[in-house]
């Protein structure tokens, strides 16, 4: 009897904040004025997507795992602007990225490409998602910059179906 093949996973490269920065930034979103129809992100889903990968083929996932396992030291960034941007997503974002961030994405995007995976062209721009359909909604007056200490690690994350959350698949570095 043959199997029908599993359903591709949904998968994204991601830095996972540490207990306190998670706080931090759950402070941070709570300092909002939100709009009635914003979709806040629930606290233990906030993180910094590295590259969003897509579908996945099951048998794909350990040979992908094995060429995304990259060295880097982490680095400190700082979350310092907010807003909503077009679409009503409402984001805590970077304006500079540390240059070891920068060469991670890069290095990690080259080997995407090589396994023929699609890699998105425009700027990296590291932001943490606080909500969708946020328009109208309104970031606190006050400028408060969020440093995040990376740690050394990024995860290998699959988006479960009907948006009932993340799975780590990999823990990097």
């Amino acid at each position: 009897m043959t199997m029908p093949p599993l359903p591709p996973l949904r998968l994204f490269l991601a830095l996972w904040p540490s207990p306190d920065t998670a706080t931090a930034l759950q402070a941070r979103a709570d300092a909002w004025d939100w709009s009635a129809g914003a979709r806040r992100t629930r606290p233990e889903r906030l993180h910094i997507t590295l590259h969003f990968i897509g579908a996945v083929n099951a048998p794909d996932v350990l040979p992908l795992q094995a060429a995304l396992d990259l060295a880097w030291e982490g680095c400190e960034l700082v979350l310092d602007r907010e807003e909503v941007w077009p679409g009503g997503i409402a984001v805590l974002e970077a304006s500079r990225v540390p240059q070891p961030l920068a060469a991670l994405h890069a290095e990690l995007a080259e080997r995407l490409r090589a396994r023929e995976l699609p890699v998105q062209s425009r700027r990296y721009r590291p932001h943490v998602t606080f909500a969708r359909k946020a328009q109208g909604s309104r970031a606190p007056p006050e400028p408060a910059p969020l440093r995040w200490a990376t740690g050394s690690d990024y995860l290998l994350m699959q988006s479960l179906p009907g948006g009932r959350g993340y799975v780590p698949l990999q823990r990097f570095g």
